[in-house]
């Protein structure tokens, strides 16, 4: 079975997850301890960053060559086209996806948890006792943006990610104005990986996610409940409603640590 070694969090491994799911790829997901299970992550493929999939012997880093090896070795419906037009537009959209949009969706999301009490303590699994959710909701965002500087995330960083979010939502909205998908009759990568990426602006509803119920449906005050990029989010539902596999059995979020990685 294939082996897909990621945390739950990561959009990244989002649009790889949405792509097994499309396929009908059976796998088998592997949580990354941060720290000591990217240094064994390493060792096995060479870098630290998930996702990273293992099939058989084989071993891809990277969402895009995941879909290109996907492609190749299991290759009953694509997500990369053929047509040389139509693959051009594709893997620039997904990489505009990438650069842009994820980037960005990152720095929207950590913005509104210094910023907004209540969606901060949204993202704290259920299982936090509520005292310690009251402490965490407590710290001054003005505190929390401080400490943002120190990594590049201050205020006027998180404004911009903001305004060139809203345009890349805004431009999604009109392309799909009129048709069904981003390039051709019928998903792409493109599709997966906007879909996947703009999962730090809104979280999407369903049981398809380990995260708090609290969560879902839910997103950076301020774009996600725009009515305005309402046509976009209903798109994005309707993709994880036809192609995105639900979790098999009820949300097991409970902030423990994920599992260390073994390496053959």
């Amino acid at each position: 079975m294939l082996e897909l070694y990621q945390f739950e969090m990561s959009h990244y491994t989002e649009k790889v997850r949405l792509i097994l799911d499309y396929k009908g790829l059976e796998y088998r997901k592997i949580n990354v301890t941060p720290g000591i299970g990217q240094l064994e992550l390493m060792r096995m493929s060479g870098q630290r960053q998930v996702p990273v999939l293992k099939d058989e012997q084989e071993i891809i880093a990277d969402s895009t060559a995941i879909a290109e090896y996907l492609d190749k070795k299991y290759p009953e419906k694509p997500v990369i086209p053929s047509d040389p037009k139509q693959r051009g537009l594709c893997l620039l959209m997904e990489q505009w996806a990438d650069e842009s949009i994820g980037l960005n969706a990152r720095k929207c999301l950590i913005g509104a948890l210094s910023q907004d009490q209540g969606f901060r303590t949204a993202v704290l699994p259920s299982t936090v006792p509520d005292v310690l959710k009251s402490l965490v909701g407590a710290v001054p965002g003005d505190f929390l943006s401080v400490l943002g500087y120190g990594v590049g995330l201050g205020p006027d960083s998180v404004h911009a990610a903001h305004s060139a979010m809203k345009r890349d939502l805004a431009s999604l909205c009109f392309i799909l104005m009129e048709q069904e998908y981003l390039v051709m009759n019928q998903p792409t990568l493109a599709d997966f990986a906007v879909a996947a990426l703009t999962m730090y602006v809104k979280f999407p509803g369903g049981n398809y996610l380990e995260i708090p119920d609290s969560l879902k449906d839910k997103g950076v005050p301020g774009i996600a409940d725009l009515g305005t990029f309402e046509p976009f989010f209903s798109w994005r539902d309707k993709l994880y409603r036809d192609f995105r596999k639900p979790l098999t059995t009820g949300p097991n979020y409970s902030g423990s640590s994920p599992t260390a990685i073994n390496i053959d």
